[in-house]
């Protein structure tokens, strides 16, 4: 574990799964949005106090990600505060969910990755969009190295409590950058033996080339990203979470599950037909750090679990659910979140630094954004 540089440093470099994300942000992986939509005009003003009180809170929101060519290394860096945040206007004639693919598809980081210059750029953006049918929608856009889901949750119930004119009990205050996750792991817990390490590594290596890819189909069009929702009826609901219950496993488990053999059933081929596919779980490690975090603390402060599953046609859904869940299990006891930890941050900055290892050049993974 690398020394710790103090809690309320105004800067410091980027850790290792921090290095993975300012990586991978360029390409599309890693923007996550807070969008709100109102029936009333926001008051600008107002808005911009709330933003700035977050900031104030927290102030890696306001910090500036620099990306260094000579030494190809990331820094955060804290300014002293210079007021209420800049917000974006648009009139674009975009519906809510339009708007939120907007932002998904506006990627402000690419710029760090200018040869022979050191560039900067913020953290944190804020848009603000009139829509149709008098509505306007606010969309906070964060880098997810200084942000993760559960940072975002708690982000998003603050910032909600501030635009009505409270939340002040939730309202958590931080000195300077705080830590990175890999100089908060307990002693001892990411210790992995010099061969175990090599022998993953190549394991990890040798199953990328196994597993079963979607085809892409070219378009013609410029890739981007799109949404898709799909609703489920109130019956069919209960259904799902009472048999999770009975069958004690998580919901995230099932919909793992589920995602698998519908991807599986959409190559329509032979039931005995087996194909290799690979979960990748990021797991919240705040309560298991040294200090102990919670959620207000913002930054990203999850691992990755990645296991293999070999799946056939009449596999039922709950039966791989049960698999899933007690692989995963598995590895928590064993403390894979930790020990495997620089291995999986080096291998996703080898598959962006390597576009073609992927199907069709794709670098894309599914962002996160609350609503």
């Amino acid at each position: 574990m690398s020394e710790q540089p103090p809690a309320n440093a105004t800067s410091r470099p980027v850790g290792g799964t921090e290095y993975s994300w300012c990586k991978a942000v360029p390409g599309g992986t890693g923007i996550s949005l807070l969008a709100f939509l109102f029936s009333k005009q926001p008051d600008l003003s107002h808005l911009q106090t709330c933003i700035h009180k977050l900031q104030t809170s927290h102030p890696i929101l306001r910090s500036k990600l620099r990306f260094n060519p000579a030494t190809n290394g990331y820094s955060f860096s804290t300014p002293a505060d210079s007021g209420p945040p800049q917000i974006q206007p648009s009139d674009l004639p975009k519906s809510f969910e339009l708007t939120i693919e907007h932002e998904m598809n506006t990627n402000p980081w690419l710029s760090t990755n200018k040869a022979n210059q050191v560039t900067e750029t913020d953290i944190m953006f804020v848009s603000m969009y009139n829509l149709p049918d008098q509505q306007w929608a606010v969309v906070l856009r964060l880098h997810t190295a200084a942000c993760d889901r559960a940072a975002a949750a708690f982000l998003f119930r603050e910032l909600l409590g501030l635009l009505g004119g409270g939340a002040e009990k939730e309202n958590a205050k931080e000195e300077g950058v705080g830590l990175a996750i890999e100089d908060c792991i307990p002693a001892g817990k990411a210790n992995k033996p010099f061969w175990a390490r090599g022998a993953d590594m190549l394991r990890y290596s040798v199953n990328s080339f196994r597993f079963s890819n979607l085809d892409f189909k070219e378009t013609g069009f410029p890739t981007s990203t799109q949404l898709v929702r799909m609703k489920i009826g109130s019956e069919d609901t209960e259904k799902i979470l009472s048999g999770r219950k009975s069958k004690g496993i998580k919901l995230f488990v099932l919909l793992a599950a589920a995602g698998i053999v519908a991807a599986r059933a959409s190559k329509n081929l032979a039931n005995d037909k087996s194909e290799k596919y690979s979960l990748t779980t990021l797991m919240d490690c705040r309560s298991l750090l040294d200090p102990v975090l919670s959620d207000h603390h913002i930054g990203f402060y999850h691992s990755a679990i990645l296991n293999n599953h070999d799946v056939k046609g009449e596999e039922d859904v709950w039966e791989l659910a049960q698999k899933i869940y007690t692989s995963l299990t598995t590895a928590k006891s064993s403390d894979k979140h930790f020990t495997d930890m620089a291995d999986l941050n080096l291998l996703m900055c080898k598959v962006v630094d390597n576009p073609s290892l992927t199907p069709s050049s794709s670098l894309r993974t599914l962002t996160h954004f609350f609503i």
